[in-house]
Formats: structure tokens, sequence, C-alpha cells
């Protein structure tokens, strides 16, 4: 009787943990056709005007056209971007979280701070690449160089040079580390808390230059009001083709990109990510979008999560290296 009653109850656990696994991905896919049925919520790791935030803001605006729900952009700056980042690590995998990820948040500061309040990788479902920029060698209009040579001679006659970031960790820190290491100058790292309260100071002369995101520089350069350099990309950038490279400029090799990626909370069921994938891809190969961030020197760049994320492992060997060699720490 106990052995006919033990069979039973195994059979009828076997029927339902089958049960259960033919469901699943029922459920999933349902849940992924009700998405998204309130509002969701898009966090940028800098303060408003810089390349991340104008990412954001498109997504959002065109994500609420698209669906019908509202697509909130908060911005959460502090610790190289770590403060926003961590927040979004720690929300429920829902779809309703995401963050416009950068190649600070997700790729070196892990190597640049001692102590990390998320794995970049573990702590977040990769979505797809939006966009990369070289970031932009820029002086204030009284610094007596003209070139980058000149500014690498007029450092080494002159004594110490200053440059700004938006923070510790960011692309705009790591290339100017990589700058000082790669030409022995001694220039001292300003990080501020974003790039509004860095371009100021700049625009006053009270640092020397800064290796900006194009975004936010190039209507500045265009303005005479800061001097353009150089550009960190292997090649001249198609939104400023007059603008030498850094590399072409008497620093053979020297290449420092920026990238920005969207990511949700970690355990983001597949097909939401997968949806969230193709809606935001759709919108990057949009001729209006596209040309829209083409034109301030961002180039669109979509594509699968499986693409982004083998990217992003290869981005944090990359950069761990580059800060190793340099020395950088975050302050």
């Amino acid at each position: 009787m106990q052995s006919k009653m033990l069979r039973g109850a195994a059979a009828l656990s076997a029927a339902l943990a089958a049960a259960f696994v033919m469901s699943a991905p029922a459920s999933a896919q349902s849940t992924a056709q009700n998405y998204p049925n309130k509002p969701i919520h898009i966090i940028v790791t800098f303060t408003p005007g810089g390349a991340p935030d104008i990412l954001g803001r498109l997504l959002a605006e065109r994500l609420q056209a698209a669906w019908g729900q509202p697509v909130i952009v908060e911005n959460k700056p502090g610790a190289g971007g770590n403060i926003g980042a961590d927040y979004v690590a720690k929300q429920p995998g829902d779809g309703y979280n995401l963050v416009v990820g950068t190649v600070g948040t997700h790729a070196i500061n892990g190597a640049l701070y001692s102590k990390m309040p998320y794995d970049m990788v573990k702590d977040f479902t990769p979505i797809t690449l939006l966009a990369t920029t070289p970031n932009m060698l820029v002086v204030h209009n009284n610094v007596p160089a003209k070139s980058v040579k000149e500014l690498i001679d007029y450092g080494k006659k002159d004594g110490k040079l200053t440059f700004a970031s938006s923070g510790s960790g960011t692309s705009i820190h790591v290339s100017g580390e990589l700058f000082k290491s790669m030409t022995g100058l001694d220039m001292e790292h300003i990080p501020y808390k974003g790039r509004a309260s860095a371009i100021p100071d700049l625009l006053g002369g009270r640092v020397t230059m800064m290796f900006d995101n194009m975004p936010s520089s190039l209507p500045l350069v265009r303005e005479g009001k800061l001097r353009a350099l150089g550009v960190t990309s292997a090649k001249r950038s198609p939104a400023a083709p007059d603008i030498p490279t850094i590399a072409e400029s008497g620093l053979p090799g020297f290449e420092a990109v920026s990238w920005f990626a969207l990511y949700a909370s970690p355990g983001t069921p597949k097909p939401i990510a997968d949806k969230l994938q193709a809606e935001v891809s759709k919108i990057l190969k949009s001729p209006d979008a596209s040309r829209k961030l083409t034109d301030i020197g961002l180039e669109p760049a979509g594509g699968t999560a499986e693409e982004l994320a083998a990217y992003q492992r290869a981005e944090i060997t990359k950069w761990a290296k580059v800060v190793k060699e340099s020395g950088a720490k975050a302050d």
C-alpha cells in the first residue's frame, strides 16, 4: 500500500514538473506580449546634456510613441556612473528598469575602483549596443597650442597641465590617463560630477583641456568657444573630418573610443529583452534618428544582445590593461 502511494506521489510530482516546464515558456511569452503595461524607467548615469542623456531621451521619446506607455528618464550621476548603474542592478528583472551603460560603467570601472557595488557583467541583462563615438581633445582658447604636437611641447616646456573629466572611470578620464602615459607629461586629473560642471571650468580657463565626448564639445568647437586638437578614434570622425586623430598627430597607436549600450536589470526574461532589442534597433536604424545622432558625432549601432555581451567582455580586457599600464586610480 505504502509503495503504491509513493509511486503515485512520484508520478504526480513528475506530471506537475513536466507541466511547469511546458508552461514556463508560454508564460514568459505571454509576459512579453503584455509588455509594457506600465511606465518604463531609463536611468542615465551622468548629468543632462552629454551623450548618455541624449541617447536616453531619444529612446524614451521613440519607445513611448511606439508602445503607448510613459518612458521616464532619470539622471542618477556620481562615482563615474556607478551610482546609477548600481541602482538598476538592484531592481527587479522585469524590463521596466533600464540603464544607458557606458564604457566606464560596464568596462573600465571594474579595474579602476578598488570596490565596486555591482558586477559589470552578472548584474545586468544586455539589450543592445546603442552608439559609439570618439572623444575629442579640446583646449581652452588661451592655450598656445594649435596641434597635439604643440600641446606636448607646451606641456614639457611650461610644466603641469590639468585635464577635466566628467568623473573618475569615464572614457574621458582614461583617455587623459592614456595620453599622460604615452607622452610622459605632468598632467593632473580634475574629476567633476558630470560634464555640466566640467565644461564651465574649461571655458573659463580653470583647466587646460578635456578629452570630451564629441556630442557635447563639437557644438562648442563649431562656435569657436573651444579649440579641438584631435580625436581619439583610429580614423577621423565623419562629423568633423577636418580634425585629425591623435594617432596621426604624433602618438601612433593611441585609441580610446566611447560606447553606450542599453542594459536591463538582471534576470529580465529573454522574450522581454528580445522585444526591447528589436524595437531599440529599429529606432537606431530609422533615417531621422540615425541622422540626428550622426550629426553630433555619434555612430548608431544596434545589434544583438549576444554581440553586445561579447563586445563588453573584450572591452573589459582591453581597459583593464590600459588602467594597469597607466597606473590610474579612482579618486
